[in-house]
């Protein structure tokens, strides 16, 4: 019974301990989003946004570990017969950071993210098309990064999101088997409560 006790009362302070070194924070910023693949030659990039939520979880003074709970506009425009059309993919992206501090404050960032489609359609004039059937509801990616941390909790962010899942899940109506993928270039800041 005293080893429980024991045992008991050890975990509860190195939860407390652990919590007490964990920062939640919220975050938000711009995207430079893309597709890229062998038939997107003709589609440009567009200026969205992303906003969230991320948890620092220190491993050592030099290494963290921060997964994001992110709501993620992206997508890519062209022109057809004089009329721009937006193809707009909105994503809930779970990014998960491995963050090394190579000097006070400032980490080189790098990690996996998984993405979950909310919707996808295309814009033009009056017209909306939703092509979510049309588009893979899972996306793969893998982030570069680098971000800065203040004292004060205040913290900035660059990212770059290399999409490595096929978001064509209909060459019928895209009129192409070939692949499509996301590229998303981030510009946030946050704050570490």
């Amino acid at each position: 019974m005293r080893k429980l006790f024991l045992f008991m009362v050890m975990a509860f302070f190195g939860t407390a301990i652990l919590q007490a070194q964990v920062k939640f924070g919220a975050k938000a910023g711009v995207n430079f989003a893309s597709i890229t693949g062998e038939d997107t030659d003709d589609l440009d990039g567009i200026t969205s946004f992303h906003i969230g939520a991320m948890v620092e979880i220190p491993v050592s003074e030099k290494f963290s570990v921060q997964p994001e709970l992110l709501y993620s506009a992206q997508g890519a425009t062209t022109s057809e017969d004089g009329m721009d059309l937006d193809f707009k993919v909105n994503y809930i992206n779970v990014p998960i950071m491995a963050k090394y501090f190579v000097a006070e404050g400032l980490s080189l960032e790098a990690g996996p993210q998984l993405g979950f489609l909310i919707d996808a359609e295309i814009e033009g004039g009056d017209v909306s098309i939703d092509i979510k059937d049309q588009v893979n509801s899972f996306d793969f990616g893998v982030n570069f990064g680098l971000g800065y941390k203040l004292d004060s909790g205040l913290n900035f962010g660059a990212r770059y999101n290399l999409g490595l899942s096929d978001g064509n899940d209909d060459p019928e109506f895209f009129e192409s088997e070939e692949a499509f993928k996301n590229g998303v270039f981030q510009f946030s800041i946050g704050y570490f409560f």
